[in-house]
């Protein structure tokens, strides 16, 4: 339930307490439990704990963290406000989601292109539901600007940046609440 981490550390993303690079596994500060899960961004990283609260640490110039701050963080820091026990969490490039245990799915930080899925593109610095997907989410992928969900039904809802058409709806379009992907049969 440890946690270590390596490679850059420029705005603490090993989770340290240091911005030191490190070329062998070193064991991120304490996160205050078990870690049951973990995401890793472009310069931040997110950790589920036993009891379904996430910590995060690393880069938040966009609030990808999560505490409300735009503060970057060098040791692991609760993210408040998720409402519920997250089951699984992904971050991309200044972004974070977490599925929760109803099936819902929270997300913050950067939103230029829709990625949270919440019908805006502002950026949010703590936990924001995403708009109705629709269904029970049962998965969660997050990609560099990009967000995707699996429903119950076998379904897939995405959101975000679309210009190469990687979310999926026949489009190249942009979009900021989650929106179906064709047919995948």
């Amino acid at each position: 339930g440890s946690v270590s981490c390596w490679g850059y550390n420029y705005n603490g993303q090993l989770g340290d307490g240091t911005s030191t690079d490190r070329i062998t596994p070193t064991a991120t500060s304490s996160l205050g439990g078990t870690a049951v899960a973990i995401g890793a961004g472009r310069e931040h990283t997110c950790a589920i704990l036993d009891d379904g609260s996430v910590s995060c640490w690393g880069s938040n110039t966009y609030g990808q963290l999560g505490d409300g701050t735009n503060t970057d963080r060098n040791t692991p820091t609760a993210t408040p406000s998720l409402g519920r026990t997250a089951v699984a969490i992904g971050s991309g490039n200044y972004h974070t989601c977490a599925l929760l245990d109803d099936g819902t799915v929270r997300c913050w930080g950067l939103n230029h292109v829709g990625q949270l899925g919440d019908g805006t593109n502002t950026d949010i610095n703590t936990p924001t539901a995403t708009s109705c997907l629709g269904g029970t989410a049962v998965a969660i992928s997050v990609g560099f600007y990009n967000t995707c969900a699996l429903l119950d039904d076998g379904s897939v809802k995405c959101w975000g940046s679309n210009g190469y058409g990687q979310l999926g709806d026949g489009t190249t379009t942009n979009r900021n609440t989650p929106t179906a992907t064709l047919s995948l049969g």
